[in-house]
């Protein structure tokens, strides 16, 4: 793995960053040591990086903020992949091109001052704009699907491409990214509507009053862990079952809000997985329902 190193710093890749705990890199605040973290300059850089790493049989993983990844303890002998220099934002009229790399509530917030409205639900969602795409990140009965456009990206063999919101086959927390393993979402553009700053701020304002009251933002989570069943809240399924505050290890089922798990102080990614992995199974042998966990294992060997 020397020769990655010097491959990065003689082709000027980016920032690199070698022996990182995960702990830094996820909203869970758990997982194990990343050999590599590397931040491209660019599009060519990152081209040239994964280019390098698949012709040497090198794993890697494009990660956001984290807020939907479960990383195990064991070494993530590879490379993770921060888009942060991916941080463009372009506003004309009410059409917004991003960069992926770019954090929502920072993007929300923005749109907010220019009185653009339709980015509101994702002003609570602690995650990057290729995370959100890559998920169809949504709350309040909308999401990205409904505000894309379009989105540059980069295919496995190397073309850079525009996918249009047909294309992308966006549905509830479901996007063309999930089923097409290796394509990376770059920059997206977006339609918003014009709107009244102040009322834009002020349904921000209510609903982040709306999470400190619901959600257990006191403690490091990933948000839902399940999606909800049709016509169903997984919560109300897990909370019926009295599973409320129910713990393995540092992992706890919230008080607050049953479909969170949380990290009390000392959870380690494996006490989480024990309970996701044991409330899917009691929901679907109480319910016969199958739940479909939202948050991605990476790095975890069954």
């Amino acid at each position: 793995m020397d020769k990655l190193l010097n491959f990065i710093k003689e082709n000027n890749i980016g920032k690199c960053l070698q022996n990182e705990s995960l702990k830094k890199y996820t909203t869970y605040k758990v997982g194990g040591i990343a050999k590599y973290i590397v931040t491209p300059k660019d599009t060519k850089k990152l081209i040239k990086l994964i280019k390098y790493l698949k012709d040497h049989e090198i794993k890697f993983k494009v990660l956001g903020k984290g807020s939907n990844t479960l990383f195990s303890s064991d070494v993530y002998n590879g490379v993770i992949i921060k888009l942060d220099e991916f941080n463009n934002i372009e506003i004309n009229n009410n059409k917004i091109k991003v960069g992926s790399g770019v954090n929502l509530v920072k993007l929300s917030l923005i749109a907010a001052r220019k009185s653009l409205t339709g980015l509101e639900f994702a002003s609570g969602i602690p995650g990057t704009v290729g995370g959100a795409i890559y998920m169809n990140a949504g709350a309040y009965n909308t999401d990205f699907g409904y505000i894309t456009q379009k989105v540059k990206v980069l295919t496995p063999d190397y073309k850079v491409i525009s996918m249009t919101n047909k294309e992308l086959n966006f549905h509830y927390r479901d996007s063309f990214f999930q089923h097409h393993k290796g394509y990376i979402c770059l920059e997206a553009n977006l339609k918003l509507a014009q709107g009244k700053k102040t009322e834009i701020m002020k349904v921000i304002e209510e609903r982040r009053k709306r999470r400190i009251e619901s959600q257990p933002l006191e403690y490091p989570s990933a948000g839902s862990v399940f999606r909800n069943p049709k016509g169903m809240f997984a919560g109300k399924l897990i909370e019926d079952l009295g599973l409320k505050g129910l713990k393995k290890g540092g992992a706890q089922i919230s008080n607050k809000h049953a479909n969170f798990i949380i990290n009390t102080g000392d959870a380690t990614a494996e006490d989480i997985k024990d309970l996701i992995d044991f409330v899917g199974e009691t929901v679907e042998e109480k319910y016969n329902i199958k739940l479909h966990v939202e948050q991605e294992f990476v790095n975890w060997s069954k």
